[in-house]
Protein backbone atom coordinates (compact mmCIF):
# COMPACT_ATOMS: atom_id res chain seq x y z
CA UNK A 1 0.00 0.00 0.00
CA UNK A 2 1.05 3.26 -1.20
CA UNK A 3 0.63 6.78 0.88
CA UNK A 4 -2.31 7.86 -1.64
CA UNK A 5 -4.04 4.41 -1.01
CA UNK A 6 -3.66 5.29 3.14
CA UNK A 7 -5.58 8.37 2.86
CA UNK A 8 -8.16 7.12 0.33
CA UNK A 9 -9.01 4.75 2.87
CA UNK A 10 -8.65 6.34 5.77
CA UNK A 11 -11.63 8.39 5.82
CA UNK A 12 -14.38 5.56 4.14
CA UNK A 13 -16.25 3.89 6.82
CA UNK A 14 -19.80 4.12 7.62
CA UNK A 15 -20.08 8.01 6.82
CA UNK A 16 -18.33 7.11 2.78
CA UNK A 17 -16.45 10.75 4.11
CA UNK A 18 -13.53 11.57 2.33
CA UNK A 19 -11.92 12.66 5.71
CA UNK A 20 -8.11 11.87 4.37
CA UNK A 21 -8.31 13.61 1.81
CA UNK A 22 -9.90 17.02 3.85
CA UNK A 23 -6.64 16.79 6.12
CA UNK A 24 -4.37 16.47 3.07
CA UNK A 25 -6.04 19.38 1.14
CA UNK A 26 -5.74 21.41 4.46
CA UNK A 27 -1.93 20.54 4.72
CA UNK A 28 -1.64 21.97 1.09
CA UNK A 29 -3.10 24.97 2.33
CA UNK A 30 -1.38 25.61 4.98
CA UNK A 31 1.83 24.62 2.81
CA UNK A 32 0.86 27.32 0.29
CA UNK A 33 0.40 29.68 3.02
CA UNK A 34 3.41 29.50 4.28
CA UNK A 35 5.54 29.48 0.95
CA UNK A 36 3.97 32.76 -0.39
CA UNK A 37 3.19 34.83 2.95
CA UNK A 38 4.99 33.79 6.00
CA UNK A 39 8.45 33.07 4.20
CA UNK A 40 9.51 35.83 2.36
CA UNK A 41 8.13 38.09 5.10
CA UNK A 42 10.63 36.26 6.97
CA UNK A 43 13.24 36.90 5.02
CA UNK A 44 12.45 40.75 3.95
CA UNK A 45 12.68 40.92 8.21
CA UNK A 46 16.15 39.41 8.02
CA UNK A 47 17.65 41.25 5.38
CA UNK A 48 16.22 44.63 7.18
CA UNK A 49 18.00 43.38 10.21
CA UNK A 50 21.39 43.08 8.31
CA UNK A 51 21.07 46.03 6.43
CA UNK A 52 20.52 48.20 9.72
CA UNK A 53 23.32 46.57 12.06
CA UNK A 54 26.20 46.96 9.30
CA UNK A 55 24.86 51.36 8.64
CA UNK A 56 28.38 52.48 9.50
CA UNK A 57 29.97 56.12 9.63
CA UNK A 58 29.26 57.84 5.48
CA UNK A 59 26.77 56.03 4.21
CA UNK A 60 23.96 57.97 2.56
CA UNK A 61 20.54 56.83 3.85
CA UNK A 62 16.87 57.75 3.62
CA UNK A 63 14.38 57.78 6.45
CA UNK A 64 11.34 56.35 6.83
CA UNK A 65 9.86 60.10 6.88
CA UNK A 66 11.99 61.25 4.03
CA UNK A 67 14.70 62.67 5.17
CA UNK A 68 17.90 62.15 3.11
CA UNK A 69 21.46 62.50 4.73
CA UNK A 70 24.42 61.11 5.53
CA UNK A 71 25.15 58.90 8.92
CA UNK A 72 28.12 60.78 10.89
CA UNK A 73 27.94 58.98 13.99
CA UNK A 74 26.43 55.25 15.27
CA UNK A 75 25.77 56.23 18.80
CA UNK A 76 27.10 53.74 21.86
CA UNK A 77 23.56 52.24 23.02
CA UNK A 78 23.07 50.80 19.18
CA UNK A 79 19.60 51.82 18.72
CA UNK A 80 20.29 55.17 17.62
CA UNK A 81 22.41 57.54 15.02
CA UNK A 82 23.13 60.86 14.26
CA UNK A 83 22.43 61.79 10.93
CA UNK A 84 23.96 64.68 8.98
CA UNK A 85 21.52 66.34 6.86
CA UNK A 86 23.29 69.05 5.61
CA UNK A 87 26.90 70.47 6.41
CA UNK A 88 27.05 71.28 10.05
CA UNK A 89 23.13 70.21 11.13
CA UNK A 90 23.12 67.10 12.43
CA UNK A 91 20.00 65.45 13.58
CA UNK A 92 19.60 61.77 16.76
CA UNK A 93 17.10 59.55 14.78
CA UNK A 94 16.54 55.76 15.90
CA UNK A 95 17.98 53.02 14.01
CA UNK A 96 15.00 51.53 13.01
CA UNK A 97 13.72 54.78 11.29
CA UNK A 98 15.59 54.06 8.21
CA UNK A 99 14.61 52.50 5.02
CA UNK A 100 16.09 49.99 3.73
CA UNK A 101 14.41 50.08 -0.04
CA UNK A 102 14.79 54.15 -0.46
CA UNK A 103 18.63 53.97 0.75
CA UNK A 104 18.87 51.40 -1.36
CA UNK A 105 17.31 53.43 -4.47
CA UNK A 106 19.49 56.21 -3.74
CA UNK A 107 22.59 54.05 -3.27
CA UNK A 108 22.03 52.49 -7.12
CA UNK A 109 24.53 53.56 -10.01
CA UNK A 110 22.87 56.03 -12.25
CA UNK A 111 22.37 54.16 -15.84
CA UNK A 112 22.84 56.62 -18.78
CA UNK A 113 20.61 56.69 -21.21
CA UNK A 114 22.51 56.44 -25.14
CA UNK A 115 21.29 58.38 -27.39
Amino acid sequence: MNTATIFLMFGQGDKGGGGGFQFVFLGLMILVFWMFMIRPQAKKAKLQKNFLQNLQRGDKVVTIAGIHGTVNKVNDDGTTMMLEINPGSYIKIERSAISMEWTSNINKPVATTAK
